[in-house]
């Protein structure tokens, strides 16, 4: 019987695939056969270090800075595309999403880069009958006290993954998405790495635990296999019921 997590012989692209959460699930596909390319924003795959969470052995690195509109136009794809998953992210802290620049440079990188890389992959999908996967966040579903940008543009990716389902499953692009609970990355250390914030937020977590980008590997390999062949312009909540109350 054939392994349907088995993705030998498949191409999978992640866009922020250099650490956290793109970086698990880029392993995640690797360790199951696929050939995996990420992208990142630094010029070389060896400025990435492990100390900072990024594990770049075995996957293909491009250097891409999604809040150039043109550099993303521009970008040169892999032949073939079976899977993408778009996991870029920015937030801004100090209250600067209040102001226009930084709320510009959250929804820069959080909503608008994702259209347009979903504009560039589209044909390359659509060849290969693939599957597109946006990850958002929980902060789509409720406020965010001090970061109204980030709130905002992950509610604006779970609606944009309904849009995109839509209009390309006639194509057989399956579009779907992932919303994290808190996982420690780069974007959430504020919490993270702060002891009493930490215990307080897994306190709120019905499974006892922060999640982890393997977690979250998870969810996108099932996603983007035949066992979800039905599922398409969903949002699943990976958070361990913490938005449950």
């Amino acid at each position: 019987m054939t392994d349907p997590l088995d993705f030998s012989g498949k191409t999978v692209l992640v866009v922020g695939g250099t650490s956290g959460i793109g970086n698990g699930i880029a392993h995640g596909f690797r360790q199951h056969g696929a050939l995996v390319h990420v992208s990142g924003t630094r010029a070389a795959a060896s400025d990435y270090a492990a100390s900072e969470g990024s594990d770049l052995a075995g996957l293909t690195f491009h250097r891409l800075d999604v809040s150039d509109a043109s550099a993303t136009a521009s970008f040169e794809l892999p032949d073939r595309l079976d899977v993408v998953v778009l996991c870029q992210g920015k937030v801004c802290y100090r209250r600067e999403e209040f102001e226009r620049e930084g709320w510009d440079a959250v929804m820069e990188v959080n909503l608008n880069s994702l259209m347009d890389c979903a504009r560039i992959v589209r044909p390359r999908l659509a060849e290969r009958g693939g599957s597109l996967i946006v990850v958002s966040s929980v902060g789509a579903y409720h406020a965010m006290l001090g970061n109204p940008a980030y709130a905002a543009s992950k509610a604006g990716a779970v609606s944009l993954v309904g849009s995109l389902a839509q209009a390309w499953a006639g194509e057989g692009i399956r579009v779907n998405g992932i919303a994290p609970g808190l996982v420690p990355t780069k974007l959430t250390k504020v919490t993270t790495e702060n002891e009493q914030r930490a215990a307080g937020a897994v306190a709120r977590i019905p499974a006892g635990r922060m999640g982890t980008p393997q977690d979250m590997a998870g969810a996108a390999l099932f996603l983007a296999s035949p066992l979800a062949d039905y599922i398409v312009g969903q949002t699943i909540r990976v958070d361990g019921g913490m938005t449950l109350a």
